[in-house]
Formats: structure tokens, sequence, C-alpha cells
């Protein structure tokens, strides 16, 4: 079963009460990066390619590089880091989903399953379709729990990620 809204927001670090939906939480977009060299899955090991930050794209009327403007996005493949930190709890797994907004823009959020136990910043794939400026901050995804049984907890590599 699916959690509340109110229930996820207990698990995400920072949340606000615009960020806090029925049945989950939005997540915002903290950060966007173009993977410019190969990376490697293997059977004993991975190793993610090397990524560079975007620049966001100045607008006129806002100073260089401010927080609020946007990314402008061609076309293309980018990894988008989300502003919050996320716990999935005990007895859970958590699914990412894009907002309609990104949708109904020719853009696409794929992202992964979200063991038990994970705690970080994540990212997903931000797949454009016809160009979009997006704002840092902007609200891009949705988290969602649902109750789930397991044998253990994540303990992977990612745990912790992009959490300074």
């Amino acid at each position: 079963m699916y959690k509340s809204g109110a229930f996820v927001a207990e698990h995400v670090t920072p949340v606000t009460d615009e960020q806090v939906q029925p049945n989950g939480v939005d997540l915002t977009l903290e950060a966007v990066f173009e993977q410019r060299e190969p990376g490697r899955i293997g059977i004993e090991g991975k190793e993610v390619g090397v990524r560079h930050r975007r620049r966001e794209h100045v607008v006129e009327g806002f100073g260089e590089n401010d927080a609020t403007d946007p990314y402008y996005l061609p076309p293309g493949g980018y990894v988008a880091r989300y502003t919050e930190i996320v716990r999935i709890p005990e007895g859970h797994v958590g699914f990412i989903y894009p907002r309609s907004s990104l949708l109904r823009n020719s853009c696409m959020l794929n992202t992964a399953v979200w063991d038990a136990g994970y705690e970080g910043r994540g990212e997903g794939l931000l797949q454009v379709h016809h160009d979009i400026e997006i704002e840092r901050g902007a609200r891009v995804a949705q988290l969602v729990l649902c109750e789930a049984d397991h044998d253990d907890v994540y303990d992977g590599s990612y745990q912790g990620e992009n959490v300074e």
C-alpha cells in the first residue's frame, strides 16, 4: 500500500507544505549535469563517467548565475540532482515519478528503485526531447513510498550520496 504524502514528508529534508501532495512529496531540482566520459558497469564493480555541472542560462534582468536563473536545456540526456535528502524507512520502498509538467513539455525523468535504508540526495536521468528552461528549485519529481517486505536494508556504494 502506498503511504500518504504526510508520511513521506517525514522522510524528506527540507520539505515545504507546497511540496506535500496527497500521495507523496515533490522533489525539486538542485543541479543539472552532463556526462562527458564513458562509465562502466561490470560484474565486479561500476564506475560513473565524468560529469560536468551545467551552467545556468543567464537571463536578462537577473544577475549572472543568480539562484533564479534557469537551466536552458536543448534536446539530450542529463543527470538531474534533487535538492532534498531522502531517507527510505525500513518496511518501505521508494519510487520517483516525473511531475506531469515535465511530460507536458516533452521531457521524461527515469529513475530506479530506492531500497529501504537508502539515504541521500538522489539523481535521475532527465531526457529532454524539446528545448526547455528549468529553474533551480522547480518541482520536477514526486517521491512515493510503498510498504514492502525486505530481508535487509540498503548498504551500497550510493549510500549517503551527494550529502555534504
